[in-house]
């Protein structure tokens, strides 16, 4: 695969290490993937991650095919001290696929799905995207608790404890996981559940890719759709303070097949809005309604009349999934701040307002999501998720062009943050962590759970191999 006779690659202990091409070559014996480098086709596909302000470049990528290839990929990472990145859909906002000089494991081939409609469950490759789950479950109308965009990818969205449209209903989607097949730093691959190596699944529910890789996913599914009530509504901002009051009504009344989120931000190029609105402020309520009775329980937030527009409407369940992809595109600079919340007081939707209103770039946005529910009725140290004080989360999600200053995006963000953070419950969502966020950050998201994820840690990684993540070292 090469024409020098050695390599160099970023190591554990932050030194280079030097592969012979005999060793690569040993390593591609075992697999049936394929091993890259730089210039060779597909490369730039391979390392190519969502948030473009977090790209970095490894020095090889392996793109394995079958859970024996994964194995075979982590044997000789861990062997060799090398340093390991795991991408699955790339989306992580932090960019904690990649590691950086190192070797990064590729799974976006491993994209199998398997739906068994009788046992209503769904067996997942780690590399499928959210779209490719949702369309395969809703031929039989079924459902697992996924994202907002369907290009996410599963393993990600999964592992940090995930939440969607269907969280209010059925809980955090690792409420919804069932088991799952993971390749140790040992290069054992293990089925875990609730009975087999119970510790181990325990810290996959919420834990990142601090303890393995995994090789599938099995998720419970639910009848939902195949057609729901969903859309967005949008008023001038002008309008915001009356919006989000509407919004806080609506959502503490809400029965649990109604989920809302509050946008403010300045209205998209989209072609779903008036040209003469393009970038002018703009408050809007995205929803989606999966249950019966949707036009009663929309009322409240219909009676605020003379919207720029109103696309809630019924439709597939899958169209509401992709409905915000277009204003997600790979490569743009991103920088989240978040914080989960109890509730909404005055002086929150007040201060949150404010800040969104002084938003710097058109692409931008200030969100509130609405979680409380489903995932409120389990134990704190269900899952290693936590967070089950949680009613809503909200944040400042700035985004800009590449090439463009990063500065008043971030200052932005991190001010807007900052006025909100009084009104935390003290946790918050760590796949919405950011690579400059430090491991008291880490911990806040994990609380209590926090001390067992690291004596797990200890246990299924005790070298620290799987560290290019939110990382959780293990116990001295």
């Amino acid at each position: 695969m090469t024409t020098t006779d050695t390599i160099d690659l970023a190591g554990l202990d932050g030194g280079p290490v030097s592969l012979a091409t005999k060793q690569l070559d040993g390593l591609e014996s075992r697999i049936k993937g394929r091993l890259m480098r730089a210039g060779d086709q597909g490369w730039n596909d391979a390392v190519s991650i969502w948030n473009g302000m977090a790209a970095r470049l490894p020095a090889l990528v392996l793109q394995p095919t079958s859970a024996h290839d994964v194995a075979a990929a982590v044997s000789f990472a861990r062997d060799h001290g090398l340093l390991l990145g795991i991408k699955g859909g790339g989306h992580n906002i932090a960019g904690t696929a990649i590691a950086e000089g190192g070797l990064t494991l590729d799974l976006s081939g491993m994209r199998q799905v398997a739906v068994d409609p009788d046992a209503k469950v769904v067996h997942v490759g780690p590399g499928c995207l959210l779209g490719e789950v949702d369309e395969a479950t809703q031929a039989h109308g079924l459902a697992t608790v996924l994202g907002f965009v369907s290009e996410t990818g599963v393993a990600g969205l999964t592992l940090g404890g995930g939440f969607g449209y269907l969280a209010r209903r059925f809980g955090w989607t690792v409420d919804n996981l069932v088991e799952v097949a993971v390749v140790c730093a040992d290069g054992q691959l293990r089925t875990a559940n609730r009975d087999q190596h119970p510790e181990l699944f325990w810290a996959l529910r919420g834990g990142g890719g601090n303890f393995g890789v995994v090789t599938r996913f099995s998720f419970h599914l639910h009848e939902v759709g195949p057609t729901i009530t969903g859309g967005l509504i949008v008023w001038s901002a002008e309008r915001a303070a009356e919006v989000l009051a509407a919004y806080r009504d609506l959502t503490e009344r809400a029965p649990r097949e109604l989920t809302a989120a509050a946008i403010v931000r300045l209205a998209p190029p989209a072609p779903f809005l008036p040209q003469v609105w393009h970038g002018k402020p703009i408050a809007g309520i995205q929803v989606c309604h999966s249950g019966p009775n949707a036009e009663a329980d929309l009322a409240p937030v219909r009676a605020l009349g003379n919207p720029i527009v109103d696309l809630v409407t019924p439709k597939p369940y899958v169209a509401l999934q992709s409905m915000l992809n277009v204003m997600e595109p790979k490569w743009l600079h991103r920088y989240w701040k978040a914080e989960f919340l109890p509730g909404l007081s005055n002086d929150f939707l007040d201060i949150f307002r404010e800040g969104a209103l002084r938003v710097t770039s058109p692409l931008s946005q200030s969100i509130i999501f609405h979680v409380a529910g489903a995932l409120n009725d389990h134990e704190p140290d269900d899952g290693a998720v936590g967070n089950r004080d949680a009613h809503y989360i909200g944040g400042f999600a700035a985004t800009w062009p590449p090439g463009a200053p990063a500065d008043p995006h971030v200052a932005w963000a991190r001010d807007g943050w900052e006025r909100i953070r009084p009104f935390s419950t003290g946790g918050n969502y760590v796949n919405f962590q950011l690579a400059d966020d430090d491991t008291a950050r880490t911990a806040d998201a994990y609380g209590t759970n926090y001390q067992r994820l690291q004596r797990v840690k200890a246990t299924y990684d005790p070298d620290n191999l799987f560290r290019v993540n939110r990382n959780i070292p293990p116990t001295p």
